[in-house]
């Protein structure tokens, strides 16, 4: 039974209704003890349904990890800019900081390889300058280095981004005794200019061994120098997982390299005398040294592959007349099952939802995409949110404030104009599921929460600009949460990110960003189930 709602909560709105009581059950037997990690265990279940073929390059399971690197135990896993809590002219950013230091010394332990991917344009300002410092004394060491730089570029929007203006940029930068040591591959890479596809994932991985992901672009503008920096989050691990992103960026150069003579899809440079090089060496199994359960999970978007052939996947497609906003293109995200087998990252991360069984936090730049041209939402992810609301679940979101929405939408650093956007979808999803528009608003009074996003007391930065959040964070329970660059609006591009279950690590997450996260946005709210505030 356990096994049977698990699979059905992602593709049956009728299935989420009749298992809402048994969505925090598991497989085991009563007579047995609790698993300890029930949220991985039901969301691996789910992705070897989904993506079986995948498994591996795509996705995978690992153990013995260990976040962080230089304090066991403490909490600089946790990498968010720019750190500054409660001061609206962020005079001192000791989270920018200690990004920037742990992406030189992650560099700098190199021995073989470094592998870096990012959305375009590429590191630029004091992310270039960390990575140059940290190959530097990479090589000072003795030792010779395989280094791979990957950017995705939207069409037009990026027609600028030349790999070999960046490597010459770059070898310059090292000087000609470091740059004689590094075999050097840069590519700029579009999967798909007609379903807009390239890559978006965010990672640092330095001999297959260590890593760093999450949303944080290595942008200076954005970032750094700035009045008004993105505020951003990354994680930081060491151990068999960092394999797992040394695998998926394997899977993307293997595209790359292919499609390198495609000037309209692959734009690519190298040291002189290098090829381009689809894999990398590192170890079968590196030493983490740690307890700490991931898995580590990505997307191909459209282009690469066009399905899991050993898939058995099967879901009933949703459908739901408000996605689509006039003309737009075809709905990936709601209406194709051969791109869920090649993109399990979306079904990971509904299924960590529907798994919550007391409290989820949702932090994200939006949870709705620019529509026209894509879909509205994505009609599961909100269904799962409707069931979760109806169970009594509580359910918090902070989004980006509306303020940074650009000329047409993805421009800026947000993608609506209200909150009443997104209330108002989710309450549309709460009424199909219970038929009822007023234990709908009810649900919502009750247990939701829903805020634009702010770092201090003040409405803006002292700049006067609005707060912008780039955060792709979902966590549940108090246990097991996901961060990485994959958004929770639909969006087809090339992503990573990892869900760890640890409630030592997700209690650390709450102290340090979700909690002054509430503290300064819930002046925002328009559902704040606490306080009786309830839009609806």
């Amino acid at each position: 039974m356990a096994r049977t709602v698990r699979t059905t909560a992602l593709v049956s709105t009728s299935a989420l209704a009749l298992g809402i009581a048994l969505l925090g059950a598991t497989a085991a037997p009563v007579h047995a003890a609790p698993s300890p990690t029930p949220h991985l265990d039901s969301i691996e279940q789910t992705l070897r349904q989904v993506s079986p073929g995948l498994e591996g390059s795509v996705w995978e399971r690992t153990s013995g990890n260990r976040l962080g690197s230089t304090t066991p135990g403490g909490a600089d896993w946790l990498l968010q800019t720019p750190g500054c809590w409660g001061d609206a002219a962020c005079t001192d950013r000791p989270g920018s900081r200690r990004l920037l230091d742990k992406m030189r010394q992650d560099v700098a332990a190199a021995r073989e390889t470094v592998d870096i991917s990012t959305l375009a344009p590429f590191p630029n300002g004091g992310y270039q300058d960390a990575i140059v410092a940290g190959l530097k004394e990479s090589v000072q060491k003795g030792n010779r280095l395989k280094v791979r730089i990957m950017v995705g570029a939207a069409p037009v929007y990026h027609s600028t981004v030349i790999p070999s203006s960046y490597r010459d940029e770059l070898l310059a930068k090292l000087g000609p005794a470091a740059a004689a040591n590094i075999t050097l591959n840069v590519a700029s890479m579009t999967t798909s200019k007609t379903s807009f596809s390239w890559n978006h994932s965010k990672l640092i991985v330095v001999d297959g061994s260590s890593v760093i992901t999450g949303g944080i672009n290595s942008w200076k503008d954005d970032y750094l120098d700035t009045t008004h920096p993105v505020a951003d989050v990354d994680l930081a691990l060491s151990g068999p997982a960092a394999g797992s992103a040394g695998r998926y960026l394997d899977t993307l150069w293997d595209w790359t390299c292919r499609n390198k003579s495609s000037w309209s899809s692959v734009w690519f440079a190298a040291s002189p005398g290098a090829d381009c090089m689809p894999s990398l060496p590192r170890p079968a199994s590196p030493a983490g040294g740690g307890d700490v359960p991931a898995l580590a999970v990505g997307g191909l978007g459209v282009g690469i592959r066009q399905n899991d052939p050993t898939s058995a996947f099967r879901p009933v497609l949703p459908t739901a007349r408000d996605t689509k906003c006039g003309i737009g293109l075809p709905d990936r995200t709601n209406a194709d099952r051969d791109y869920d087998t090649v993109n399990p990252e979306e079904s990971a991360l509904r299924a960590l939802v529907a798994g919550a069984t007391s409290h989820i936090e949702i932090s994200q730049q939006d949870i709705h995409a620019t529509c026209p041209p894509l879909p509205r939402y994505d009609v599961r992810l909100y269904d799962a949110l409707a069931a979760k609301l109806v169970s009594g679940v509580k359910v918090r979101i902070v989004v980006s404030d509306p303020a940074n929405r650009g000329t047409i939408g993805s421009g800026g650093y947000s993608q609506i104009t209200s909150l009443n956007e997104v209330s108002d979808a989710l309450r549309g999803r709460v009424a199909a599921l219970t038929g009822d528009g007023a234990r709908a608003r009810t649900a919502m009074c009750e247990n939701l929460q829903l805020a634009t996003f702010r770092a201090s007391d003040r409405p803006t930065w002292a700049d006067g600009k609005p707060y912008a959040q780039h955060h792709k964070l979902v966590s549940v329970d108090g246990s097991a949460f996901y961060i990485g660059s994959k958004n929770l609006y639909p969006s087809w591009l090339q992503d990573f990110g990892y869900i760890v279950e640890s409630p030592a690590a997700a209690g650390q997450l709450k102290s340090d960003l979700l909690d002054p996260q509430w503290r300064y946005s819930q002046a925002t709210a328009t559902y704040d189930y606490t306080r009786g505030l309830c839009q609806g």
